[in-house]
């Protein structure tokens, strides 16, 4: 009988101290960590409709100003964060203001934008940087991609203004190209056009681009 009472008495006390340490190792163990739900890249589909393409070119003693359609396009944004972009102008709609058949013939030839084999223009976005401390209606992003005229591709950057809300995008920005580097030549004065006949190197592009939230598939 003694003998049984030692032996429970000696369990009850291992019992009691083993306690406290296991309360410690429960809580001290490996927690089970929540997973973290990872918000996806959305896609906005731009609206060829509402988006307006502006170009601009001068020369001496004068300008042109006409339009670009676009075909279609799409910004991907990462949160409220513009991260990428695909965009293709239809350059058989190009426009010119006064409706000149003349000059609009003249700027889809060869001595231009030899449409007839380049139906199509495209600038791909290949990197985006915003702009800290930026005011409403001032740029927010700069933004670098591939700008593709006639065949040929080159790097641009140029600040824009991206305004993201709820399902709409809408941005806005102003492009200084130079045409030499896409091969146009015509009336340049690198290749001797007497100055008073010169078209400028550069010509711009009025970007207004508004997009709409695209559908999960």
């Amino acid at each position: 009988m003694k003998t049984n009472q030692i032996v429970a008495g000696f369990l009850a006390v291992v019992m009691l101290t083993a306690a406290p340490l296991m309360t410690i190792a429960g809580t001290n163990g490996p927690e089970k960590r929540s997973a973290k739900t990872v918000a996806k890249p959305v896609t906005y589909a731009v609206d060829p409709e509402q988006s307006t393409v502006v170009w601009n070119s001068k020369k001496v003693g004068g300008e042109h100003t006409g339009n670009i359609k676009l075909a279609k396009g799409e910004f991907v944004f990462d949160g409220k964060k513009l991260t990428a972009g695909n965009f293709t102008a239809d350059m058989t709609t190009l426009s010119e203001n006064k409706n000149s058949e003349r000059v609009v013939n003249h700027l889809k030839s060869d001595d231009f934008f030899g449409v007839e084999k380049n139906p199509t223009a495209t600038f791909k976005i290949t990197k985006v940087e915003a702009i800290s401390g930026a005011k409403a209606g001032e740029p927010n992003y700069n933004v670098t991609g591939d700008l593709m005229i006639k065949g040929t591709t080159k790097p641009i950057t140029f600040p824009a203004v991206v305004k993201q809300a709820g399902d709409d995008v809408e941005a806005t920005a102003k492009l200084t190209v130079n045409r030499l580097e896409y091969d146009i030549k015509y009336r340049a004065a690198i290749i001797g056009t007497a100055a008073d006949r010169i078209i400028e190197d550069t010509f711009s592009l009025d970007l207004k681009l508004v997009g709409k939230k695209s559908k999960p598939m």
